[in-house]
């Protein structure tokens, strides 16, 4: 169930109430910058373009419709700070490790931290083969949880796109993990 505070803060920014957007900004600035560091691998970069998001959201706010959802609404307009962002820079998307990954056990041994290190590498060099829908569909929904409409509502394109995306993408990536001698279990 989408957060219907988040709609209605969006709304009162659209009526002139800019102080709601400042809870949105503490909501979503972390997640947003997550979405970008997979990509942009230069964490001051991702600040950037992050600031970009809310400068956008601000400046185009008369366009939010709240007919959709708020996620999807703020994520097409990341998207598309995104693209702006490589075809002014002629840089091609790129996937970064996340470190934060291992630290889900707080005393991780040696060997955990090499297999999980090593795990992370070859999942980011699957997604680096990806291009296109398949690897914004992978981002959007394994990396930010969005859901298939939301993602929808972002890439404007059919649901049933998205999950063939998906679908798709995952098959890919398997085929890639497989190539390197790694067995996948599931």
């Amino acid at each position: 169930m989408p957060d219907n505070s988040d709609h209605l803060q969006m709304l009162a920014v659209r009526e002139g109430d800019l102080d709601k957007l400042g809870p949105l900004f503490e909501k979503y600035h972390q997640q947003l910058f997550g979405y970008f560091q997979r990509q942009l691998r230069d964490p001051q970069l991702c600040e950037d373009v992050v600031q970009e998001v809310f400068f956008r959201m601000l400046k185009y706010r008369h366009t939010y419709r709240g007919e959709g959802s708020f996620r999807a609404w703020m994520y097409s307009i990341a998207y598309n700070a995104k693209i702006d962002h490589f075809r002014q820079t002629q840089r091609r998307p790129e996937t970064i490790t996340d470190e934060v990954d291992l630290l889900v056990n707080p005393r991780p041994n040696p060997e955990e931290i090499f297999i999980k290190s090593n795990q992370r590498e070859l999942l980011d060099l699957a997604l680096d083969q990806l291009t296109g829908l398949k690897r914004e569909v992978i981002l959007l929904r394994r990396f930010q949880s969005l859901k298939y409409l939301e993602i929808s509502e972002v890439l404007d394109c059919p649901v049933g796109t998205v999950k063939a995306c998906l679908f798709h993408a995952i098959k890919d990536m398997k085929a890639f993990i497989a190539k390197q001698g790694v067995k996948i279990t599931s």
